[in-house]
């Protein structure tokens, strides 16, 4: 698993070279419906186990959560699972709203 921090996520999803993350948002709906960065598909921690077909286990994904511990948990699951190019927001939404886009709630 590679971790990335929030400015050098923004940088990715700026780069129009690159092909965009999926931005995998793992935290309760209720966090979700509170902030979000754009984009991003929210799947809450406890369901992935039986949504995680829905992923490509081949597509550069981002896991996000609020400060970034269950982000590393679903991370780390997914590689388990074979998924091969997995990434964690380190420090999360809160890091992203702190570091890059002052818009997004802080809770």
């Amino acid at each position: 698993m590679q971790h990335l921090s929030a400015p050098e996520l923004a940088n990715w999803i700026a780069d129009t070279i690159r092909p965009a993350p999926v931005l995998l948002d793992v935290r309760e709906p209720w966090e979700f419906e509170k902030c979000s960065i754009a984009d991003s598909v929210p799947i809450a921690m406890n369901t992935i186990p039986a949504r995680m077909q829905e992923l490509d286990p081949d597509a550069a994904i981002v896991c996000i959560c609020h400060h970034g511990a269950r982000s590393m948990q679903v991370a780390a699951f997914l590689e388990r699972q074979g998924f091969t190019n997995i990434t964690n927001l380190t420090g999360g939404i809160h890091a992203w709203a702190l570091q890059v886009d002052p818009a997004v709630a802080v809770y």
